[in-house]
């Protein structure tokens, strides 16, 4: 996911993609101590998107005080 792509989003659009996210991150983590998980970069990668979403709701935070 790119943040181009997320700056696009709306809001609840945004809070609701966060929410898979940190669902799927907890499936993946769930599943990697049990030694399931076939793509560990997988794990990264969903962790890498939710600091993106974060970041991007973050800057829109800061634009409204501003």
């Amino acid at each position: 996911m790119k943040p181009e792509d997320i700056r696009d989003m709306s809001d609840a659009e945004i809070e609701a993609r966060l929410s898979e996210l940190k669902e799927e991150q907890f499936k993946l983590r769930f599943s990697s101590s049990m030694m399931e998980v076939e793509n560990n970069a997988l794990i990264g990668q969903v962790r890498r998107d939710i600091a993106r979403i974060k970041t991007v709701l973050r800057e829109r935070e800061l634009a409204q005080n501003a």
